[in-house]
C-alpha cells in the first residue's frame, strides 16, 4: 500500500455548479452600505447590522432551493470579497464536510 502526501491530495474545483453556499452560514456585518433590502437586516447584539440569519442558520437571502443569493447585485462587501474557491471558502467548506460526517 502506498501512502499518498497530503500535499499531492487536492479538491475538486468549485465551481457556481459545486458551490454549496457554506459562506452564507457566516455572520456577515455590513459596514458599507450596499443596497440590501431592509428585511434582510438585523442587529446584532452590540446594535451593529448584520445579515438577517433564520432559525435554520442560512442567510436570509439566500434561496434555499437553488442555494444562490436573491440579493446577488446588492449584496453586502464582505460577501463581494469572499472569493468562490479560495483559501477561505475551502476551509468554510471543510468545516461544514465535518459537521455533517
Amino acid at each position: 500500500m502506498t501512502n499518498i502526501p497530503l500535499t499531492e491530495i487536492t479538491e475538486p474545483a468549485v465551481t457556481c455548479s459545486t458551490c454549496a453556499a457554506c459562506c452564507c452560514q457566516l455572520e456577515v456585518m455590513l459596514i458599507t452600505e450596499t443596497g440590501v433590502p431592509e428585511r434582510f437586516i438585523d442587529t446584532d447584539d452590540w446594535g451593529g447590522e448584520v445579515m438577517l440569519r433564520l432559525d435554520d442558520g442560512w442567510c436570509a437571502a439566500l434561496d434555499r432551493n437553488t442555494m444562490m443569493c436573491t440579493i446577488y447585485e446588492k449584496r453586502p462587501l464582505i460577501c463581494r470579497e469572499f472569493e468562490m474557491g479560495d483559501v477561505e471558502c475551502l476551509n468554510e467548506r471543510q468545516g461544514i464536510a465535518t459537521v455533517y460526517r
